[in-house]
């Protein structure tokens, strides 16, 4: 009796929140001028509606009576925010974006398609071009120096040197600090306070410009990898560095023959991670040199955008010079880089880990 009291109570509140969501689309999708007096009272409230009517459909699902696949419909119910937030905020763009890709998509509405046009145009630009080589330049020597700065700092924040807490909190410390903020104040550091000693500015010129970003880039961000190795450092079982040193191994011996291997998973994670950031770099490059720089001769052209990685030229792209259609395809070949490349690292760390 109860199990039965229990079904009609969730079928009760399934159908009640059903007909409040359909009744809450249906409002949306017709006109309001419409409606008059407490029709046009619930039409303006359609909101609260959709919202309550979501909430009572889910509950009515909780309480369906536990059967085999009552528990895949507590999962499910869990799980769809994530899911649909995920499917709303990525992969319906996602698709989109492929689409405007291949028409003369104005940010607002396209009137035409004009097949790969956009991607003839973007490899055309010479700009666009210097923009990919020094992104992969740029990622090539970030996703070194970061790792090794990282794991450097790991050791160091592993030791049994005193104050250790403190060494953490400091070096993690300008992660937390926002791109664009981090950007000027570096600016500032570079204009001013360096220019004293060195007697001339790091970002007044193209080289030394890329180099004043990749400093600042892994001042930033070398606290992050940092954590994550030292999670992997102590997870290493002591009777393991014990057995070593009873051995006789030396300290460079156990360094790379014990705790690099027995973190490999590690070093997968922050190589991941270090690679699709560095690629995605847009609010240091922004902050600190906005793009500007020199190149005399690339292509037969002139260029004043020498630091102009990849990110920025595809915002700029659209934003300054208004073109959405040529900066969505370039996006959309940024996605195809970044997905490709990512796959391959993910590949090759999997098969040194099974080696190690």
């Amino acid at each position: 009796m109860k199990g039965r009291d229990t079904r009609l109570e969730s079928n009760f509140l399934l159908i009640l929140g059903a007909v409040l969501m359909f009744a809450a689309l249906f409002f949306a999708f017709t006109i309001k001028a419409n409606y008059s007096g407490a029709m046009k009272t619930i039409a303006n409230l359609r909101g609260t509606l959709l919202v309550c009517g979501a909430i009572l459909f889910f509950f009515g699902l909780y309480k369906i009576p536990s059967t085999a696949h009552h528990r895949k419909i507590v999962y499910f119910i869990f799980l769809f925010p994530l899911l649909f937030a995920f499917f709303i905020t990525v992969i319906i763009p996602l698709v989109l974006g492929i689409g405007y890709s291949f028409t003369d998509w104005t940010g607002i509405r396209f009137t035409k398609v004009v097949g790969v046009q956009n991607y003839l145009k973007m490899f055309h630009d010479p700009a666009f071009i210097w923009s990919v080589l020094i992104t992969f330049v740029f990622v090539l020597l970030n996703v070194i120096l970061i790792n090794i700065v990282g794991f450097c700092l790991a050791l160091l924040c592993t030791s049994k040197l005193r104050g250790v807490a403190f060494f953490r909190a400091a070096y993690f410390l300008p992660n937390l600090i926002g791109g664009i903020v981090l950007g000027y104040i570096w600016q500032f550091v570079f204009n001013n306070v360096l220019m004293s000693y060195i007697k001339f500015s790091m970002l007044s010129s193209t080289k030394t410009a890329m180099l004043a970003i990749i400093i600042v880039y892994i001042w930033q961000y070398g606290g992050y990898i940092m954590l994550i190795y030292v999670t992997g450092l102590t997870q290493i079982p002591g009777d393991v560095l014990e057995a070593a040193s009873i051995d006789g191994a030396s300290a460079l011996q156990t360094l790379f023959k014990v705790k690099i291997p027995m973190i490999a998973s590690t070093v997968t994670i922050c190589t991941f991670l270090t690679l699709t950031s560095a690629f995605k770099q847009f609010d240091v490059n922004m902050a600190l040199t906005n793009g500007a720089g020199s190149v005399p001769d690339f292509m037969g052209a002139y260029l004043s955008n020498g630091t102009q990685m990849l990110a920025l030229n595809i915002y700029n792209t659209a934003i300054a010079k208004n073109n959405f259609a040529v900066a969505q395809a370039k996006a959309v070949l940024f996605f195809i880089i970044l997905a490709v490349i990512s796959l391959i690292q993910v590949r090759i760390s999997n098969s040194r880990e099974v080696e190690m």
